[in-house]
């Protein structure tokens, strides 16, 4: 594998993939989806209440959610039913903080717009329901899910050929879950995690070789930012574990005269006491936020930690199920995967880490007793990996580039079987946001791939013109259907 030289060729080319990777974001840019519904009420409101109310009552969250959600919550006179009210008062929202954050500086813009526009005699309502404000969340939403990409990239072609980090960066924008909560469903958390990690993963690995106190404060900032997005995400920490193990085995094995540049036990502990600190002061938003809608700073409002699957992980469920299983649903995967065991055997000192991280995070999320996600495209969870997926890719495409004798017919090829994924995933994406497959619980896969061959095709034309242009009738429309289903098979208490 070629590994990226500084060279002012090396550089002018980098240039002109990341400016083709803004292209071709700003042509996606139609596809947003600016619909607060499910999870994204509750990530959503921790924005909006203290933007518009300057608090934390979510009343106005539930009124003006999407039925599947609104309709178990609110009683007859369209008030919140008394058990979802906290032992402070509050309404429910065990959701992240951490979105909120992120979507704020464009949301407080979007507000100053709407107050302007107001006063100058428009009629548009500064609630933070209006389209304004949803077409800015989704806007930033898919700006941090692309920011998240471009760091991705520039990871991966430390070590590969640029075109493998350049394809991998394209297949799994568009062949992996991300794209649904990228656009279709931007009020969730899942694309802000992929950047939040991708930030985390780049700059750990930009200053791993010697890393000063200044960037171990700003590596804890964006530790801090990574955990209040979502909780999960402590996984990825395990990078910092695995270098810090050996660091201490250095410590202790050679003599202060004789380390060098290897820090001492005292200074190690220091720097590690420092990154703590930081980090506990980070997550103060998530911890008063707690606080004051459940009276606890450390109840997270989801299913206690005692109440996992710790000695019966569904480890092959998660995989495998068509119950939202990773690989059943998004294939390509398994070649990232594979990728990252490559690495792992070829470059040892960045390769433990980062696969270390994947299997820490593939454990907790097997122990999670939801693991499917309950709605869900794919396994939705592993979104917050995106960086991991695409470096792995990007190795696995440079390896399989060694098997052909020119650079053109290894980029043709990739090319093409990359593309069968990517296809494979739009079609199954089509299906699952027009409910043609259920949202929740298990598929039938000889049911999705009939609808991959014979349906998708059929419809998918129509309901992309619907969706571009006619998107309100057809957002109600998927609605509907996704009421229907949860009265035919609700879900379990």
């Amino acid at each position: 594998m070629d590994q990226q030289d500084l060279s002012p060729s090396s550089a002018s080319r980098s240039r002109k993939s990341e400016r083709l990777l803004l292209l071709l974001f700003l042509l996606t840019l139609p596809f947003l989806n600016p619909w607060v519904r499910g999870d994204g009420v509750g990530y959503y409101a921790f924005a909006r209440a203290p933007l518009i109310q300057h608090n934390l009552d979510f009343t106005e969250d539930y009124r003006h959610a999407n039925e599947a959600f609104r309709g178990p919550r609110l009683d007859e006179n369209n008030q919140p039913r008394s058990e979802f009210r906290t032992p402070t008062g509050h309404l429910d929202n065990h959701f992240t903080v951490g979105p909120a954050i992120l979507w704020m500086p464009f949301l407080l813009v979007a507000h100053g717009g709407v107050l302007l526009a107001r006063a100058l005699g428009s009629t548009v309502p500064a609630d933070g329901f209006s389209f304004p404000y949803r077409i800015t969340m989704a806007l930033a939403t898919a700006i941090y899910g692309f920011l998240g990409l471009l760091l991705a990239f520039r990871l991966a072609r430390e070590y590969v050929n640029e075109r493998w980090a350049l394809l991998a960066t394209f297949a799994i924008w568009w062949a992996s879950s991300l794209p649904v909560y990228m656009y279709f469903n931007p009020s969730w958390s899942h694309a802000q995690s992929a950047f939040a990690v991708a930030l985390f993963l780049w700059y750990w690995h930009r200053t791993r070789s010697s890393r000063s106190l200044t960037q171990w404060l700003i590596l804890a900032l964006i530790t801090g930012l990574m955990l209040n997005v979502y909780y999960a995400n402590a996984m990825v920490l395990v990078v910092l574990a695995v270098e810090a193990l050996r660091q201490y085995y250095l410590a202790f094995r050679l003599k202060p005269a004789a380390s060098g540049s290897t820090p001492t036990v005292p200074q190690l502990l220091g720097r590690h006491f420092l990154f703590a600190v930081v980090i506990l002061v980070c997550m103060l938003p998530t911890l008063i936020t707690r606080y004051l809608v459940y009276g606890n700073a450390f109840e997270s409002g989801y299913i206690p930690l005692r109440d996992w699957q710790w000695f019966s992980p569904a480890f092959l469920q998660v995989l495998f199920s068509s119950n939202h299983g990773l690989l059943a649903w998004t294939p390509i995967l398994l070649l990232s995967i594979a990728g990252l065991f490559i690495f792992w055997r070829w470059q040892r000192r960045p390769g433990t880490p980062f696969l270390a991280a994947f299997l820490a995070f593939y454990f907790l999320i097997a122990c999670y007793p939801d693991w499917a996600g309950i709605s869900s495209f794919g396994n939705r969870f592993f979104i917050s990996l995106t960086a991991l997926f695409i470096l792995g890719l990007s190795v696995f495409l440079d390896r399989l580039a060694q098997l052909f004798r020119s650079n053109r017919a290894a980029l043709a090829a990739a090319s093409s079987f990359l593309a069968l994924f990517v296809l494979w995933n739009v079609g199954l994406m089509f299906q699952w946001g027009s409910h043609l497959i259920p949202a929740r619980g298990p598929i039938s896969f000889s049911g999705m791939i009939h609808n991959q061959f014979f349906v998708v095709p059929r419809q998918l034309a129509a309901d992309l013109q619907r969706y571009l242009f006619k998107r309100k009738a057809l957002m109600q429309q998927f609605e509907d259907r996704d009421l229907r289903q949860l009265e035919n098979n609700p879900p379990p208490p």
